[in-house]
């Protein structure tokens, strides 16, 4: 008895409050989760983390989960078990998923089967787990939002984070010019490693003027930006005619002169990938997965964390000194 009752239990982070990262608890007595119909059982083998999980850990976004919750959405593994009305996956497929429903920083998540995603066997779980949140948002902020088209310039503010060399490879791809800045040497050569044309060091004070010099007079078409509450100032002197901002994230506020918007008749657009449709996502999943068969989408894992360190992790993502891959943690 005492066997079958253990056998019910994972380990999982639980946040009882909201706060810094020590509020994530490690928990060895926390349910499995069971699907529902239309719902699945994933045995997690790694997670990304994402710095919204931090925003939303600390009480500051907007999205204020129930407490307590466990934080996570970006899982990759295997399934474990499926709900009623669940024929596309059966108990053993790979699989990532970009949403789960009990939070994906624990040894077993649910996810809505129509989150989830066959992860093809040219990529492992590690890479997995740098799929969906990155390379989702890169695509919506490149094409559904952005209306990126071929020979189009593109600059990714902050391309060595996870969403930043999603954009590249994407963008490379598909045949935009594509320019990006990381925080140091290394972060520059993995961005020139995986699809951008130029790199440029934004520790550099005079690193706007080099990007000038780089685009010329006409200026760059799309700007995915990272860290708008620093540069979308900056942003709107690089833009081309008809140009567009892409603010993919965001920590606090700025001033901008709004003339700076007319005089090219800019734009500046936000980005959020919980917004997205479900033919939005189908179109995204289907881009991703062409481009991983073709082989120029290949996820770069960044530093990896057992779950017992997660705080650690929420602490690197936002302070540590240039991002260079996609953090996960590993079950």
């Amino acid at each position: 008895v005492a066997m079958a009752a253990t056998s019910r239990v994972m380990r999982a982070i639980r946040v009882f409050e909201f706060g810094g990262p020590e509020v994530l608890k490690l928990q060895s007595d926390v349910l499995i989760p069971v699907p529902k119909e239309n719902q699945v059982l994933i045995k997690v083998h790694a997670c990304g983390v994402n710095p919204v999980e931090t925003y939303i850990r600390s009480g500051t976004y907007a999205r204020k989960p129930a407490l307590p919750y466990t934080p996570g959405s970006d899982v990759s593994g295997v399934i474990e078990s499926v709900g009623e009305h669940v024929t596309a996956f059966k108990k053993g497929d790979r699989v990532f998923t970009l949403e789960t429903v009990s939070g994906g920083y624990a040894e077993y998540a649910v996810a809505a089967a129509n989150r989830v995603f066959p992860l093809p066997d040219k990529l492992d779980f590690r890479q997995g787990a740098a799929l969906g949140v990155p390379y989702f948002t890169a695509y919506r902020a490149l094409f559904q939002k952005g209306c990126a088209k071929a020979g189009e310039s593109v600059l990714v503010h902050g391309a060595s984070g996870g969403v930043g060399l999603a954009a590249c490879q994407i963008a490379r791809a598909c045949g935009l010019k594509v320019l990006g800045t990381a925080g140091t040497e290394e972060g520059m050569n993995m961005i020139l490693r995986n699809g951008a044309h130029q790199a440029f060091n934004h520790r550099d004070p005079n690193y706007i003027e080099r990007i000038k010099e780089c685009t010329g007079p006409g200026g760059v078409d799309i700007i995915i930006e990272m860290l708008s509450n620093v540069n979308l100032d900056a942003d709107l002197q690089l833009l081309a005619h008809a140009g567009r901002v892409m603010v993919v994230g965001c920590r606090g506020r700025i001033e901008i002169n709004p003339r700076d918007t007319m005089s090219k008749e800019s734009s500046i657009i936000g980005v959020s990938l919980f917004l997205a449709t479900e033919e939005e996502r189908h179109e995204c999943a289907t881009a991703l997965l062409d481009g991983i068969e073709a082989g120029w989408l290949k996820p770069i894992v960044g530093s990896e964390y057992p779950l017992e360190k997660v705080a650690k992790a929420h602490e690197d993502i936002i302070c540590s000194s240039g991002a260079r891959g996609k953090m996960v943690l590993l079950l």
